[in-house]
Order: structure tokens, then sequence, then C-alpha cells
């Protein structure tokens, strides 16, 4: 343990990382050492939540732990990978509804809000229907209303 103290202070890391093995009282001693002895933030690499040594290397200096880090950013990847899968289907089924229907994007999106609202659905549920039934919609684009010029009756 004097070597771990007299290396931190001799190379000045920007982080220490202290892993946690069977002695949680070793690694709490690093901890404090390494806090000590070193001018650098202390990290905690666990395996499974430990709330009470968590608890206890705080006291001691510990500035982080990996395992709480960890979840929260994978967490945060699946969110964003979700979110982007979620866009995805949005933007194939406006594709889909605007070459069928012949329509613009905006039009298409509003087509899908309109569809999801009063079925009280989730805009991407709607979009997953279109993009899974897009056989049953028209197979040729639909031909534009024929507008009537101003001044009534033709």
């Amino acid at each position: 343990m004097e070597d771990v103290a007299a290396v931190t202070a001799r190379e000045r890391p920007d982080v220490a990382l202290v892993g946690l093995s069977e002695s949680s009282e070793h690694a709490l001693q690093l901890v404090e050492k390494i806090v000590h002895e070193a001018a650098c933030p202390v990290n905690a690499l666990i395996h499974a939540p430990d709330p009470d040594f968590v608890k206890e290397a705080s006291k001691r200096g510990l500035f982080a732990y990996s395992i709480d880090i960890v979840l929260r950013r994978f967490t945060e990847y699946h969110d964003l990978e979700c979110a982007f899968g979620r866009r995805a289907v949005t933007e194939r089924a406006n594709g889909i509804l605007m070459e069928r229907h012949s329509i613009d994007e905006p039009t298409a999106f509003e087509m899908l809000r309109e569809h999801a609202r009063p079925t009280n659905r989730k805009l991407v549920d709607a979009a997953s229907a279109v993009v899974d039934g897009h056989r049953l919609l028209p197979k040729q684009p639909r031909s534009p209303a024929p507008t009537h010029g101003a001044g009534g009756s033709s």
C-alpha cells in the first residue's frame, strides 16, 4: 500500500482507479491513501451496487464509482437508440404516405398525427402500422383533386 501512495504522488495521474475485490477495507484504505497523497479524483470500479462501500469511500474522498456512471450512460444510449429508431420509422412512414398519396412531408406527418390522435395511439405506433401495412395502400399515387377557379360553379 505504501507503493501506491508513492507512485500516485510521483506520477500525478489525472485520475486514480481503485478496484473493489474481496476486501472492501483494503480498497477503502487505498482510496484514503491516494486521496491524501495525490491531487486527483479517485474512482472505484465495482461490479455490483454496494451502497455501504460507496458511502464509506465517499467519506474518505472517493470522487465517483463506475457502476453508476456505466448504468446511467447505458440508459442514455438506449434511450437515444430508441429515439433514433422511432424517428426512422416515422420518416419511413412519411415517405410511404408522400409517395402513395402525392402529398408533401408536412401533410404526411399531419396525416399520421390525425390517425393516431382519435385512436389514442402513439405517433410511432401509427407510423409502424403504415410501414407494416403499406402494401394495403394504393399502388398508384392519387391524382390531385381538381381545383375550381374562383367565382363559383363550373
